[in-house]
């Protein structure tokens, strides 16, 4: 189950990159997952998640920009893979599954790059432009995020 939960937060990072370290993060500083005996602690320091959340607000922002490269990008899709490892191994951690919450992450980042370019292009095409399609992508990242650590 904890690889599941892991593998929707890799999904969320490949939607959001910045989204789901910050979910994961204010989870852990609330103790909703404990991760303090683990070397992902740092996840659950009282300043984590507040750098992770200016980081995924400042990502927000930058998305809707026409200059913002493609998630499929080599520097991109790396950062993706490496907030979807970093969020799904801070899930697996609090239960004992590092290294397999890290490989679900990992595995639901890439699905979540893909999937969430295809389905964003096709709302695109729906609405004409991409900015409805985009804001609706960043709804179901953060409230995705948010029901996936509420659920642990």
């Amino acid at each position: 189950m904890i690889a599941i939960f892991s593998f929707l937060i890799g999904i969320v990072a490949g939607l959001r990159a910045m989204t789901a370290p910050a979910a994961v993060s204010w989870a852990a500083a609330l103790g909703w997952i404990n991760v303090s005996e683990t070397p992902l602690a740092f996840m659950g320091y009282a300043w984590t998640p507040w750098i992770f959340t200016v980081l995924a607000l400042v990502e927000l922002v930058t998305d809707q920009l026409p200059s913002t490269p493609s998630r499929k990008v080599p520097p991109q899709f790396a950062a993706r893979i490496i907030m979807g490892g970093l969020a799904g191994a801070t899930i697996g951690a609090g239960f004992g599954l590092l290294v397999a919450g890290l490989i679900a992450g990992i595995v639901g980042a890439i699905a979540g790059t893909y999937g969430g370019a295809a389905a964003r292009g096709r709302l695109a095409a729906v609405f004409g432009r991409d900015l409805p399609a985009a804001l609706i992508e960043d709804a179901v990242a953060i409230l995705g995020a948010y029901i996936i650590v509420a659920s642990l």
